[in-house]
């Protein structure tokens, strides 16, 4: 096994995005990587590259119907793919194919051992469900490599963490009547923010009850509010000893993005994931895979994932 981080990088993933003033643009790949170079790491990270998901892929985790959808109005290149927040541009089913095709790439790396750690920057589009598309994701990569996971390597105990300034809903209502999906989200209060879910009280339903854990907090929390809610998801994930942990680490929970309340630093990012490698060091063989999720304050979100990569590096 290699000691290294494997990083994600390529034109394929940084098509994602919807152009102009939309501000999930195309130039997030470009920014986070242009910090990641001045954090010169060298040897200790090596660079991953994207392939487009296959059908049966995206079909672990969404409906036919929907993914013809996609594929149909992304050739059109006009409309919207939910009530208003993603667009149909042009091309955009290869670009959101190529966010889960990287994701199941980092996923079979770390499943053969090649490597521990794993990030991938433009993914973690946590609210697209399984029949429909939502705030500015088109294909759930996450939900898609907790499907793969069981499907191809047989785990199911898989830890999904969400440090989004948003509640992650297309994680947790596709899961929330399962008990093997082990599911922790600290966001901004869904009084104050989309997606309006997230409450504490959803904990999940049938078998699943109680075994997820959502932590909404007051628009304005700072990090110590974070570290406080920490401590929960700490012992919460400790309880659970999952087999593989996933981290949707959107940086939209800094103070100044554009669209959200929070003020948290990038030490929130950096500390989360230092304490999950831990975690998956003592429960999980160390696997964990890392996406990038929001973020449109373009510093904040490359000071914050260069945090989780020099997390990732120095927890090796």
């Amino acid at each position: 096994m290699s000691d290294t981080v494997l990083v994600y990088r390529g034109e394929e993933i940084a098509a994602y995005g919807f152009g102009d003033p939309h501000p999930f643009g195309t130039d997030r790949h470009g920014v986070f990587h242009a910090e990641l170079e001045k954090a010169a790491f060298g040897d200790q990270i090596d660079y991953g590259h994207p392939r487009p998901a296959l059908v049966d892929e995206l079909a672990l985790f969404h409906t036919a119907d929907y993914i013809d959808k996609v594929s149909r109005m992304s050739g059109e290149g006009k409309g919207w793919l939910d009530d208003g927040d993603t667009p149909a541009v042009p091309g955009i089913y290869d670009a959101a194919s190529a966010v889960v095709g990287a994701v199941l790439c980092a996923v079979d790396e770390v499943m053969h051992a090649n490597y521990k750690r794993a990030f991938i920057p433009i993914a973690g589009l946590h609210h697209a469900a399984r029949d429909h598309a939502s705030g500015f994701c088109v294909f759930n990569d996450c939900g898609i490599a907790v499907e793969y996971l069981r499907k191809e390597f047989g785990v199911q105990r898989i830890a999904y963490v969400d440090i989004d300034a948003h509640h992650g809903d297309g994680m947790f209502y596709a899961f929330e009547d399962d008990p093997d999906l082990i599911f922790a989200d600290i966001h901004e209060d869904g009084r104050y923010l989309y997606p309006g879910t997230g409450a504490a009280e959803e904990t999940g339903i049938g078998k699943a009850r109680g075994t997820k854990l959502n932590i909404p907090l007051a628009s304005g929390a700072d990090d110590s509010d974070f570290y406080a809610a920490w401590t929960r998801v700490e012992a919460y994930l400790e309880a659970a000893k999952p087999e593989f942990i996933l981290l949707q680490c959107g940086a939209d929970s800094l103070e100044g993005d554009p669209i959200t309340h929070l003020r948290w630093t990038e030490e929130a990012h950096a500390f989360a994931a230092a304490a999950l490698c831990r975690l998956a060091d003592k429960y999980c063989d160390g696997r964990i895979v890392a996406m990038g999720g929001g973020g449109y304050n373009r510093d904040n979100l490359a000071r914050a994932w260069t945090r989780v990569v020099q997390s990732f590096v120095e927890t090796r």
